[in-house]
């Protein structure tokens, strides 16, 4: 495939495929809207949790105690929110571990079983990276 097989404007290497967070199952996607609070910078496949008090995404760490330390979704785009903004986020899903953004204190064995109860299922690749020598770019 080469980059001219692609929707205008998207190439290769700014492709969701290129970043290979996705791990299978693409039909099995299932997304949700929030609002990711003021703050953020956060890049595409952070974890996210949701703080009780207000609703309002943050991404997950193992400390908190608002409600937070739960993930209930994945961050689809890298978002930079000076303020309070809507965000596009996985809700279930088969996903790439190794591009997952983890929050403080998290670890892939860490959240597997809270994120499998939501449908959230982390994956470890095998085999070389794409782009890498062993696996070129398509």
């Amino acid at each position: 495939m080469s980059d001219t097989s692609l929707a205008a404007g998207v190439t290769l290497a700014n492709s969701p495929v290129a970043d290979e967070l996705v791990a299978a199952n693409h039909h099995h996607l299932w997304t949700e809207k929030g609002t990711l609070a003021a703050g953020q910078n956060l890049k595409r496949g952070a974890l996210l949790g949701k703080v009780t008090a207000g609703g309002k995404l943050v991404q997950s760490t193992a400390a908190a105690s608002d409600g937070s330390q739960n993930p209930v979704g994945v961050l689809m785009h890298d978002m930079n929110a000076t303020a309070d903004a809507e965000v596009d986020m996985y809700v279930r899903g088969d996903f790439n571990q190794d591009r997952i953004g983890y929050g403080a204190g998290q670890t892939p064995d860490s959240v597997r079983a809270a994120l499998a109860d939501a449908g959230i299922y982390l994956h470890k690749r095998y085999g070389a990276p794409l782009g890498s020598a062993a696996q070129p770019a398509i």
